[in-house]
Formats: structure tokens, sequence, C-alpha cells
């Protein structure tokens, strides 16, 4: 089996580090500490733990399940919708819910931790209201849905009620609120 870089092995235990810690609470040595290489070797991959942080949210991003949001299986806009939060909920729970989802994480500190963060965090919002905005105009054509707010702002909202209720989660241990958050705001695309 090859070797992990010691690029690789910062990103990924840097991922690990900013969810338990978050931005600000996170420091270089920590970050090196949990990848076990020495701190110089951070400044070598990247040149800034800013850089670092940016890197971590768009693999974050890239790497989100978006298989079950595909119209070819069958099942409804609102059916592909909440299987892909459901997706999301349990990637989350998988890490712990006391972390949260590191996207909120690193959006709650965004505005002190730098454009580079900022823009990995905006950007990866924005890929995701896209992605969910064409399921929701799908669901609009077919009469599924009878909301006739643009596909984008409900996609958004979506979004804001599942993190909200995963932020809550965060604070209370409570693995569902999540999704019971999502379940009211889908009931909104049928007004």
């Amino acid at each position: 089996m090859p070797q992990v870089s010691v690029r690789g092995k910062l990103i990924a235990h840097a991922e690990t580090v900013f969810r338990r810690q978050g931005f600000h609470g996170a420091s270089v040595q920590d970050i090196t500490g949990a990848a076990g290489v020495p701190k110089g070797s951070f400044y070598n991959h990247f040149k800034s733990k800013q850089e670092l942080a940016a890197e971590i949210v768009r693999q974050y991003s890239r790497a989100t399940d978006l298989s079950m949001l595909e119209r070819d299986d069958g099942r409804s806009a609102r059916e592909r919708l909440r299987a892909h939060f459901a997706s999301q909920a349990q990637r989350t729970s998988s890490t712990g819910v006391q972390f949260g989802c590191l996207l909120v994480t690193m959006a709650s500190e965004a505005p002190t931790a730098g454009e580079e963060v900022g823009t990995a965090v905006r950007g990866s919002f924005s890929a995701w209201v896209d992605v969910l905005a064409e399921v929701i105009r799908q669901g609009q054509q077919a009469g599924e849905f009878q909301s006739t707010e643009p596909a984008g702002d409900l996609a958004a909202f979506l979004i804001d009620a599942f993190e909200g209720g995963a932020l809550r989660g965060k604070a209370t241990g409570d693995a569902t609120a999540s999704m019971r958050s999502l379940d009211l705001a889908l009931n909104v695309l049928d007004r």
C-alpha cells in the first residue's frame, strides 16, 4: 500500500481537529500533532492555517454524496431531497453530533478566519444551493411542490433549517434535531 504523504496526513487529520476545536481553537501544533508530523513540515505544504482550512472545506464539500438527488431512480423530488439530507445527518452523526457539521463550524468562524476560508465556505454553500435548487425546480415543474418561491431561495431555506437544527443538535446532543427541522421545512414547499 502506498504511503500517505505528509500533506495527505495534514489534510486527513486537520478536518477532525477543526471540527472538534473550531478554526480559532485549532493551532498548527494541534494539527501537526494529530497528523504525527513535525510542526515545521506544515509550512512545506501550506502557507497558513487559513489555506489548509479552505482546502478542508473544499474537500468536505466535494465529498458530499449527491447521488440520491439524481432523478433516474424513480423517487419523487421530496424523497430525493429527504434522502440527501438524511445522508448528511448520518455523516455528521458518524463523526460525532457534538462536533456538528464541519461546514457550519467553519461558517460560524469564517468572518474572522480570513478571506480564503470565507470564500471556500461561501462557495460550498452556493454549490449546495445550486444542486438542491435543480431538484426543487423539478418538483415544481412536476406539480409535486406548490410553492412558487424561487427554487434557489427554497434550497437555501432547506439548508438553513437543516443546519440550524444540526447546530441545536450540537448544543443539546440531539442527533435527530436536523432532520426534524428539515421535515418541517419540506412542508413549506407545499404552500
